[in-house]
């Protein structure tokens, strides 16, 4: 007889959904995974990604076992090996390390789950005890968040669920349909009920090709573009007064500054048309002053460039001009992770350091696995443990990553699921178990929901949750604090229970039986003002960034490679690069899925038919493309959904299985945005050429 059950669980991946699933388990084994229609923003829809999610789970090529390199670093060659094996040579080798410096010992993580348990818990209190360099994890979202934060004083904004009655939405660099399936079908329901959407995006992507209006910017000009706009509402007096004079700072001075940003400097910077700056200004404005709700969702596109986190803060800085958060379905939405109650010093016990360490940006993964011990730097990094990430495939500067994973003397660990390009340069493997084998507790940061994982199934192989494959290294290395034997219903028992303003009402066992709980905000949380800036209004100027060495005022910062930053740069690689996701992978994750990886192809590069035409390259052709850092091959699509001067990678391909290695990132920078230390990954020029045959 068959036992059937339904365990409700949670989507792991790096996303603003979070979606609440349900997985089907029959005899043990899971048959089906759909969406919770009862979860009010997941509604029964998952994307075909997580739909697929048995498929991954189950996949043949699943790492079951731990293993130990026996060929040359990136050959992949690897013998299977007992846990206990494991766990000794890895202790053995970071106690070693550690006697020395323990600061050569890094940990390379990031959001291959979001999972606050299975995320950075366990982890981290075993690299706080052990001492080792800390991870500035800054590889997607930090330039944006920092901007956010002098602005408006938090990652909170327009909740999700309330778009759907906006009357006007600005989607600002992103791509909802591919990277944030659950506010598109709330925009197309504001659509339905008559809203204008309007897409600002390089790049006419699925999601630009089904709004009213697409205006196609040059990469890393949106901060000039919101200037002005900025312009326009005040040289019109399209502005809320009230709101102003009540619940903001720095007017005046504002004022001052966007006077520089005529409508004919900012159509020039941003590559548009005087009309385009003029009419958008117009619409967002009157809209606002006739009392209807404007929305923006800007996404992380907008901030992977020199000036990123001031573009940020720039378009942050538009709702409270025209008064637009005294609607619920009105204002600015980034991210909504600054809503919830997390307690991270519970998780992750930064107390358990004895001293501070240095701080590894991840970005620059690659020169730093290079660096020579030096009195600036430290030690020379002699052993990375990497969970949860696949560096060798999303790290920027590609080439100088692999060198670096290259060393013979770098001791590598890699926790995973697949045998990714990191993993072929492990000298030890760890099986580790996906969402429906663990548990898991989780925030979300395009909904308001806190969310719980139940474990559906038993591990497949001999797979180990991250949490328990650093309980064990700290049982290897001697840790003792009892913290190092707290469970992972324990962990997630600790998620949200902060005791301060943000502390909600918490019961993991009652999560774990609902899967979702939503936090009590208000819907329109700054109607008010009450912002959570050491004014608490919003702050158009910010001393707090004087205070940093920065511009306290909304400004134009160039992109670092560009006509206006290093014009003999753009002579010599004339055309803008950026590398957005493909909609049938996330990241990294789900490229080596048949089925998904089918859908995609191959990679491909979109060209604008002028430029092909200059270049004699036609579409279908493989071309090469290249810059003083690296190349990479794809295959050409020649279409104006690339604007003239543009060419579009959708990417992360894993480089193995490209034709030639390689991928985007052999061509993008280490260089850092101006605030929060994030990368710049679409301040990128090229040169594209037919490739060789």
């Amino acid at each position: 007889m068959t036992s059937t059950q339904v365990v409700r669980a949670t989507c792991p991946h790096d996303c603003p959904d979070t979606c609440a699933l349900l997985v089907t388990v029959e005899d043990g084994v899971a048959t089906a995974v759909k969406g919770d229609p009862d979860h009010p923003t997941t509604a029964g829809v998952l994307c075909t990604k997580v739909s697929r999610y048995t498929e991954r789970t189950y996949h043949e090529e699943r790492l079951l076992y731990p293993l130990r390199r026996v060929g040359k670093k990136g050959e992949g060659k690897f013998e299977r090996i007992s846990w206990g094996e494991a766990l000794d040579t890895i202790a053995s080798r970071l106690g070693s390390i550690a006697a020395r410096d323990p600061q050569a010992i890094l940990p390379y993580s990031y959001c291959g789950t979001m999972g606050l348990v299975q995320g950075e818990s366990m982890s981290a209190r075993f690299f706080h005890q052990l001492g080792a360099s800390l991870l500035d994890r800054t590889i997607c979202a930090t330039a944006g968040f920092t901007g956010y934060k002098y602005t408006i004083g938090a990652t909170i904004g327009t909740d999700l669920e309330q778009f759907q009655n906006a009357k006007l939405i600005l989607i600002w660099g992103g791509n909802p349909i591919a990277s944030n399936l659950h506010f598109w079908t709330r925009a197309q329901e504001a659509k339905r009920r008559g809203a204008k959407l309007i897409a600002i995006d390089p790049y006419r992507s699925l999601t630009a090709e089904k709004c009213h209006q697409h205006i196609a910017l040059l990469p890393g000009t949106d901060a000039a573009l919101a200037l002005g706009l900025m312009h326009v509402l005040i040289a019109e007096d399209l502005l809320d007064h009230d709101y102003i004079a009540n619940y903001t700072v720095g007017f005046e001075a504002l004022k001052q500054r966007v006077a520089e940003w005529t409508p004919e400097r900012t159509a020039e910077t941003c590559g548009i048309t005087v009309a385009e700056v003029v009419e958008l200004a117009r619409l967002y404005g009157g809209m606002a002053k006739a009392g209807e709700p404007v929305a923006i969702r800007t996404n992380y596109g907008v901030q992977r460039v020199h000036g990123g986190g001031m573009a940020v803060r720039n378009l942050t800085c538009l709702p409270a001009l025209v008064g637009a958060w005294r609607h619920a379905a009105g204002g600015v939405q980034l991210s909504a992770s600054g809503g919830f109650p997390t307690n991270k010093a519970a998780l992750q016990r930064p107390d358990l350091l004895t001293k501070q360490p240095r701080t590894i940006n991840m970005t620059t993964i690659g020169d730093d696995l290079l660096r020579a011990a030096s009195p600036e730097f430290g030690p020379a990094v002699e052993a990375v443990i990497v969970y949860n990430a696949n560096p060798l495939a999303i790290a920027p500067d590609s080439s100088k990553v692999m060198a670096g994973f290259a060393r013979e003397d770098l001791f590598t660990v890699v926790l995973e699921h697949f045998q990714t390009d990191t993993v072929d340069y492990a000298d030890i493997v760890l099986p580790a178990t996906t969402q429906l084998e663990h548990v898991d507790a989780h925030s979300a940061y395009g909904h308001l929901y806190m969310m719980a994982n139940n474990a559906a199934i038993a591990p497949l192989g001999e797979a180990k949750p991250n949490t328990e494959v650093f309980r064990l290294l700290a049982q290897r290395m001697g840790f003792s604090d009892p913290c190092f034997k707290d469970s992972d219903d324990e962990l997630a028992a600790m998620a949200f229970n902060r005791q301060d303003a943000r502390a909600v009402h918490f019961d993991w066992d009652a999560l774990k039986q609902k899967g979702w709980q939503k936090l009590n905000m208000p819907d329109a949380p700054f109607a008010q003002g009450g912002f959570p800036t050491p004014s608490g209004k919003c702050e158009f100027y910010s001393a707090s960034m004087a205070a940093d060495g920065l511009d306290p005022l909304p400004a134009y910062i160039a992109p670092y490679e560009s006509v206006a930053s290093n014009p003999e740069l753009a002579k010599r690689y004339p055309l803008a690069m950026i590398s957005p996701p493909a909609r049938n992978f996330l990241n990294s994750t789900f490229v080596n899925v048949k089925s998904l990886r089918s859908a995609e192809g191959e990679p491909h590069l979109d060209i604008h038919p002028d430029d092909s035409a200059a270049r004699g390259i036609s579409d279908g052709d493989m071309v090469r493309i290249f810059n003083d850092r690296g190349s990479f091959i794809a295959k050409a699509r020649v279409t104006d959904k690339a604007r003239a001067g543009l060419v579009v990678g959708l990417s992360v391909w894993w480089k193995k299985l490209a034709r030639d290695g390689k991928n985007a990132n052999e061509v993008t920078s280490q260089r850092l945005t101006d605030m929060g230390r994030a990368p710049t990954f679409y301040d990128t020029l090229v040169e594209v050429e037919r490739a060789a045959t």
